[in-house]
């Protein structure tokens, strides 16, 4: 057996064991304890996470971390990887940051001269952009952690009209545009609502899941705010406002465009999404013209009164 080859077997080996003594290993690959010495120096300086007891009841353990054995890629599956990663390079905060930029460290470190040269001309012509947002999400990794355990949490929460203390039942974390969001059952509210990971000011506590758990998972949720059936809408759209909707995620669903390069909006929306649609609607001004539902167009004029009282009286 080759060094290289005894390096990934003890890898493997100790990664497994998580206590050992140099003996063990000694016998287990039948090398002398001043070989095993030299491996576990050599797989420490290459980031294994080693430490070593003295007395008679000493050895190594493997830090509380597992590092796995090495893998092997092919160019593409490489490219794919590096892919992920653009991916995530603009989001201000992300739940392992540091870990993210190691691994691309190490990863891009390990591939052949040739490859390295091919992801970084990639990395300088392919981007996955996100809006800069100037907001701090600090309470990521550990909303990350009370979702995976399906806990509940008691936080305090500022909206845009108040700062209030929440209990929340997690349904999940995602990503959009840049910013993070929980949707929850919110305990208060008795309902579920959405909630922005950079809103929260404090968690309180972090507290067993009630027995009224989230009525849904994180992916239906994701589909009801898209495809909810609570209001018809029906929208006319100049050329203009047709380049604008393709772009939205939520209306391009339900865009049909015409010949003459104008379009149609038909389709079902949650009422959540009503003032979403609104926001999206009011700086096109006549370029889209509502005629349905009636809720739509009251949101719309009550809007459209709210501005302009606001700048021309």
């Amino acid at each position: 057996m080759s060094k290289a080859e005894r390096l990934i077997e003890m890898m493997i080996t100790i990664n497994a064991k998580r206590h050992f003594k140099v003996s063990e290993l000694a016998e287990e690959f039948s090398v002398s304890k001043r070989t095993v010495l030299r491996d576990l120096q050599s797989l420490e300086q290459a980031g294994f996470p080693l430490y070593s007891e003295v007395g008679a009841a000493g050895g190594y353990h493997v830090l509380k971390e597992r590092v796995l054995p090495p893998i092997t890629f092919s160019e593409n599956e490489a490219k794919a990887v590096f892919f992920a990663y653009q991916s995530l390079q603009f989001y201000k905060d992300l739940p392992f940051e540091q870990e993210r930029i190691s691994v691309s460290k190490k990863f891009l470190n390990c591939l052949p001269a040739d490859m390295q040269n091919s992801i970084t001309k990639l990395q300088s012509k392919v981007i996955f952009w996100v809006p800069d947002r100037h907001c701090d999400s600090p309470f990521l990794k550990q909303l990350l952690d009370i979702v995976t355990n399906d806990q509940a949490v008691t936080v305090r929460y500022a909206s845009e009209h108040s700062v209030t203390v929440r209990t929340l039942v997690p349904i999940g974390l995602y990503a959009m545009n840049g910013l993070w969001y929980v949707p929850s059952y919110c305990m208060k509210a008795g309902a579920v609502r959405e909630f922005r990971v950079d809103r929260i000011e404090e968690i309180i506590e972090v507290i067993e899941r009630p027995e009224k758990k989230a009525p849904v998972s994180l992916r239906r949720y994701l589909g009801r705010i898209e495809t909810g059936d609570d209001h018809h809408i029906r929208i006319k759209l100049s050329r203009t406002a047709v380049k604008r909707c393709e772009a939205d995620f939520l209306l391009a669903r339900g865009l049909e465009v015409l010949e003459d390069g104008s379009g149609i909006i038909d389709m079902n929306i949650a009422e959540s999404s009503l003032l979403l649609v609104t926001d999206i609607l009011l700086p096109l001004g006549p370029d889209a013209e509502v005629e349905g539902p009636k809720e739509l167009i009251d949101v719309m004029r009550q809007r459209a009164e709210a501005l302009y009282k606001h700048y021309c009286k």
